[in-house]
């Protein structure tokens, strides 16, 4: 029994350490070079595939500087407001969150996320979707990493490339060339408006066809991008 929870713990050591380095490692590549697909991409795919369809993946990486910076502030607006001060996490918003979830809950009504541009952008590079304490527990760590080891511009850069924006539509570029026949470089500030306002649900809203809500929830997002412009400094 001994040697059986000797080797266990010998195998296990190694896997946590493997983990560790791999995470470390790969995070430090992706500081300099694309990230080429994501688990949810993936994961899409296999859905498509066992929905009889065939499988839709557009994506087109390109730098920050050929996004239009309104697409910047357009999503800092709408998704994380303080994604230029804070360390990854903002735990005013978590709190106020965390209240508002719990009224929810009472209601029955599904409850909202909390997430900074930060945490979405690891979540999507790294991990699966679906909710748990443990890959929240992921979140928080890869979240910890690439604050470390990127810059704002870089985190912001792979969030506007690998994010989902429509239904196998991933990145800036892609949504651009697909909702508005444009590149990301020639976006307005009504077009970014509206990508930042489908992106809790891409899925669902289709940022080329903007619902009552989508256009409704676009002004908003235009008129704090009025209020946020030339105050931030990645």
């Amino acid at each position: 029994m001994k040697n059986i929870f000797s080797v266990f713990w010998k195998w296990l050591k190694r896997i946590v350490a493997a983990f560790f380095i791999l995470s470390i490692v790969s995070t430090i590549l992706f500081r300099f070079i694309p990230v080429p697909i994501t688990p949810l991409m993936l994961i899409r795919c296999v859905e498509q595939i066992a929905d009889g369809e065939l499988p839709t993946l557009k994506k087109d990486w390109v730098p920050l500087s050929e996004i239009n910076s309104s697409l910047v502030l357009a999503v800092i607006a709408s998704e994380d407001q303080k994604f230029a001060e804070h360390f990854g996490f903002d735990f005013e918003a978590i709190e106020k969150v965390a209240k508002q979830n719990i009224k929810l809950q009472k209601r029955g009504k599904p409850i909202k996320g909390g997430s900074t541009i930060s945490q979405q952008c690891a979540k999507n590079v790294y991990l699966f979707p679906q909710r748990s304490y443990i890959r929240k527990a992921f979140e928080v760590y890869f979240t910890f990493l690439i604050e470390v080891f990127w810059s704002k511009k870089r985190i912001m850069e792979v969030y506007l490339n690998v994010i989902e924006m429509g239904n196998g539509i991933y990145g800036a570029q892609a949504a651009a060339k697909t909702f508005f026949k444009k590149d990301a470089k020639q976006l307005s500030n009504a077009e970014s408006a509206t990508i930042a306002a489908v992106l809790p649900n891409p899925r669902k809203w289709n940022a080329g066809k903007p619902n009552g809500y989508i256009n409704k929830r676009k002004n908003w997002i235009l008129r704090q991008m009025s209020h946020l412009r030339g105050s931030i400094q990645l």
